[in-house]
């Protein structure tokens, strides 16, 4: 890398916290509301993926892209967060994700600067919730963003609302649009899941559990 590291930034569902199974619960549940049942294998496709996105995806799953429209698609949007918003209520600093408060106080301990990329619209009450809300110089959701993962826009404004060149920031997904989101921002990528569907990420770790600042450090200036 040509740029001395000055931030890393995060995103929140399934690095920071695991919101993953309230999401496909809220839109399996509209889903079978609309007569789309899907898996959770099909779920998979939707992480990291707006909310409006996802649910053109679970319409086009069931052949049923064309039967509404858009004030009805945003009113269904609308109601699977009411659902989601509903299951989150009782999430509390427990349900922070193995590491990540010890690698937040080492980033910390290093000067660096950290951001929170998240297209959820509710990630400033998830933070709160989570008591990581302070810790964070800045947090971007889906509401100043006009485009969603994988587009870059997210990262880059997350950069530049930290006064950052991105190619100084390292990355943190756990879903393959994210990585794509990170890479097309300039940024170094770190990947929490599978290595096959994360194969874009500079690094890969199966859990957060497994997370070191010291290895992601050796390896972005390699």
């Amino acid at each position: 890398m040509t740029k001395e590291l000055q931030a890393i930034i995060f995103d929140l569902d399934g690095v920071i916290t695991d919101t993953a199974e309230y999401h496909y619960l809220a839109w399996k549940q509209l889903g079978e509301d609309v007569g789309v049942p899907f898996t959770r294998e099909f779920n998979e496709e939707l992480k990291g993926v707006s909310r409006m996105d996802s649910l053109e995806k679970i319409l086009a799953l069931g052949n049923k892209h064309n039967d509404f429209t858009a004030d009805e698609k945003m009113s269904l949007a609308e109601k699977k967060n009411e659902h989601y918003v509903s299951l989150i209520q009782n999430i509390s600093p427990t349900d922070i994700l193995p590491k990540i408060e010890e690698l937040i106080v080492d980033i910390k301990k290093m000067g660096l600067k950290l951001g929170l990329a998240s297209v959820s619209k509710n990630a400033l009450a998830v933070m709160s919730s989570l008591g990581l809300k302070e810790q964070f110089d800045v947090i971007v959701d889906a509401a100043t963003i006009k485009k969603g993962k994988p587009d870059p826009e997210i990262f880059l404004r997350a950069a530049e609302l930290l006064n950052v060149d991105p190619k100084a920031c390292i990355g943190i997904e756990d879903a393959a649009a994210g990585v794509d989101s990170i890479k097309g921002a300039g940024m170094f990528a770190v990947g929490v899941g599978s290595e096959q569907s994360l194969s874009k990420a500079d690094i890969v770790y199966a859990s957060t559990s497994e997370l070191s600042l010291k290895k992601i450090i050796e390896v972005y200036n390699k």
